[in-house]
């Protein structure tokens, strides 16, 4: 895993409205564009959690995922503004943020258009919205762009369902998640078994180790059960890795609700 970057906003040059927590366009000291997301927004900064862990597991699988960035945001870059929510929401996420490289060139995904999709495609990409529990690949969100011919994942900031409420975070860990009977990709995914055996053998602690350590200390709010930072890493770490252990659990039911669709 690399090391993900720390970039200031220098310009804020649009909302992205068509996200419930008011994402934006901005400009970064390196001159790229970012999507990027607040720690103001309604789900805070374990959406940001969220999007930072969960699109690092989906990179290390194999996914194309846009680059993810920290980004220090300093609120008078949206002083022209005239909306009075954004200037509250840039007030509100001063100091460090997350951004994802803009695609500018991408269009929404197709299942109609190229490229055309595999079923081992399809099965990981179940297999891994089932694991991180991402509600947000529907057909009325699929979440996935694509440009230059690939698919780019983006905006898994509704992942990690469990961590909006830490008690019995293990016994969340073996949720099967019945919500993935709305993937996108679900009437596609019939080897998410055999998917199941080689992800397996992928991942181990370190790797979640790895992803997890990055999290900034200051998104890492404590709470009854966890009051230091150190804790709820290490509590973020035996949740994955709990819940790969009992991966069947999650597979066993894709593989019902898919059956179900026919």
């Amino acid at each position: 895993m690399k090391r993900i970057r720390t970039i200031k906003a220098v310009k804020y040059i649009t909302p992205l409205r068509e996200g419930g927590s008011l994402p934006a366009i901005i400009e970064g000291d390196d001159e790229a564009l970012y999507a990027m997301k607040f720690k103001g927004a309604g789900q805070g900064k374990k959406a940001l959690i969220a999007e930072l862990i969960a699109g690092e597991i989906a990179r290390y699988l194999g996914f194309n995922v846009p680059e993810i960035v920290f980004v220090e945001l300093n609120p008078v870059i949206g002083r022209t503004e005239p909306d009075p929510e954004i200037q509250d929401l840039l007030k509100a996420s001063a100091g460090l943020n997350i951004a994802l490289r803009y695609l500018s060139q991408a269009s929404s995904f197709n299942l109609f258009v190229s490229p055309k999709l595999s079923v081992e495609f399809a099965s990981r990409l179940v297999w891994f919205d089932a694991f991180v529990t991402n509600i947000d690949r529907t057909p009325k969100n699929v979440n996935m762009l694509i440009q230059n011919n690939k698919i780019w994942l983006i905006d898994h900031g509704a992942s990690l369902i469990f961590h909006h409420n830490w008690n019995d975070h293990l016994q969340q860990s073996c949720n099967p998640f019945k919500m993935i009977r709305d993937h996108v990709l679900l009437p596609l995914s019939r080897d998410i078994h055999a998917i199941d055996k080689m992800i397996k053998r992928q991942f181990d602690d370190i790797t979640f180790r790895k992803i997890v350590d990055s999290i900034p200390n200051e998104w890492l709010e404590p709470n009854q059960l966890f009051t230091h930072a150190q804790q709820l890493k290490d509590a973020y770490v035996e949740y994955l890795s709990y819940r790969l252990e009992n991966s069947s659990i999650f597979v066993e039911e894709a593989n019902r609700a898919r059956t179900n669709l026919v």
